[in-house]
């Protein structure tokens, strides 16, 4: 399985390695972006074919590296049950994901490990440049390009998320394991793509000065006001937080197999307000399709966790759309703002699309790669607000003293 992670690995990192691009590092950390992207669509897909038990061990498949070597394990229980969780397909879409998952730590891995090198030696050359500028100022560069923090929390990070992947087997798909695993993926992400956002200002700031004005320029020539980008940063934050929750309520819905528990819009069951269990709907330690007390969950409980995720909806897309509203013709963040808008109505419509069409497999995983595509670019809007907003800060700073 070792093995297997590190080939999956190989590829982007044989594309870093013969890459142009003169910051490897940044290209590493945005691969990764890319790849963490595909895993989560990849485990939606893994998820709604009914495959998180398509090899029912961890790590994995009866104890072997992959369903080829499983083959006779796999076969013997897709004949005594042709449509339950274990077959062939099933077991390799289960495995894929797993590998993909495992690509993505290693590459992780690499960055931690090129980070803490990369920083030792930038401390070196600070304790050697003694009077030399030139040599201190390439030491703070290095030490600003490979500072160790957030690379290694990612590592922890990704070890968190899986856990949470074998538990996920082991515990027998229970929703809440299966919803903190959705939602780590998710947070996994947006860490990533904070990551990749600060490499490139640490990438333009390294620049040479005519270059960096040069770009400034082009993206921040119209900088928004203080107040305005305050307002603006408080915001994206606001939309990121309420994306969160309803990215909780989400997964609860697709891990309670609640999709279809209203199967008409605006109405549910004909009604605005439809008869609803909340209490064994939303008590979290339970097993998959029953309630805390062993019983069959009943449907008004799928209805409730139905109905709580679409409303909330609104409050997303109310919250998000007002902020790229706000952002729209922003310099830095206008494509951003424009980008959230669309994404919002394309979640819009692939949600009552689910609906009208009894939850066809592709427009439900279009949902879900919406709902990870939405937390790209909130995290780059949240990072592009707080950029701008601190350097506005900073140059207030000295013109309010010169005051």
């Amino acid at each position: 399985m070792a093995v297997t992670g590190l080939l999956v690995a190989l590829l982007p990192l044989s594309m870093v390695w013969v890459s142009s691009d003169e910051n490897k590092y940044r290209k590493l950390v945005w691969i990764s972006v890319f790849l963490t992207f595909d895993l989560i669509v990849f485990g939606a897909f893994t998820r709604l074919t009914d495959s998180g038990l398509g090899c029912p061990d961890w790590p994995g498949c009866y104890g072997l590296a992959n369903p080829f070597l499983a083959h006779a394990d796999i076969a013997a229980a897709e004949a005594l049950q042709p449509s339950g969780p274990v077959t062939l397909f099933k077991a390799w879409v289960e495995m894929i994901h797993r590998y993909l998952a495992m690509g993505i730590g290693v590459l992780i891995v690499a960055m931690m490990a090129v980070a803490l090198i990369q920083s030792r030696k930038a401390g070196k050359l600070a304790a050697q440049a003694g009077a030399d500028i030139a040599a201190a100022v390439a030491a703070a560069g290095m030490r600003r390009a490979y500072a160790p923090a957030l690379p290694v929390v990612l590592f922890f990070f990704v070890c968190l998320q899986g856990a949470f992947g074998a538990w996920t087997v082991t515990l027998k798909l229970q929703p809440v394991i299966v919803t903190i695993h959705l939602l780590l993926g998710m947070g996994l992400l947006s860490m990533l793509v904070w990551f990749g956002c600060r490499q490139d200002t640490v990438h333009q700031s390294l620049l040479p000065a005519a270059e960096q004005q040069q770009r400034r320029q082009r993206r921040y020539l119209a900088s928004a006001p203080l107040p305005v980008l305050r307002t603006l940063r408080w915001l994206a934050l606001a939309s990121g937080l309420a994306l969160l929750i309803q990215l909780a309520l989400g997964g609860w819905v697709s891990t309670n197999y609640a999709t279809l528990a209203c199967t008409e819009f605006p109405l549910c069951a004909g009604k605005v307000v439809p008869e609803m269990d909340f209490e064994h709907g939303f008590h979290l330690w339970r097993e998959l399709g029953k309630t805390a007390a062993g019983h069959y969950m009943p449907f008004s409980a799928l209805t409730a966790i139905h109905w709580v995720h679409r409303n909330f909806a609104f409050v997303v897309v109310l919250l998000a759309g007002y902020t790229a509203w706000r952002a729209w013709n922003m310099a830095g963040m206008a494509r951003l703002a424009r980008g959230i808008a669309a994404v919002l109505a394309l979640q819009t419509a692939s949600g009552l699309a689910t609906i009208y069409f009894s939850f066809p497999l592709a427009i439900a995983v279009l949902h879900n790669a919406g709902a990870a595509l939405l937390v790209l670019l909130l995290t780059m809007l949240n990072y592009r607000a707080k950029h701008q907003h601190d350097t506005a800060q900073q140059g207030a700073a000295p013109a309010r003293h010169h005051q």
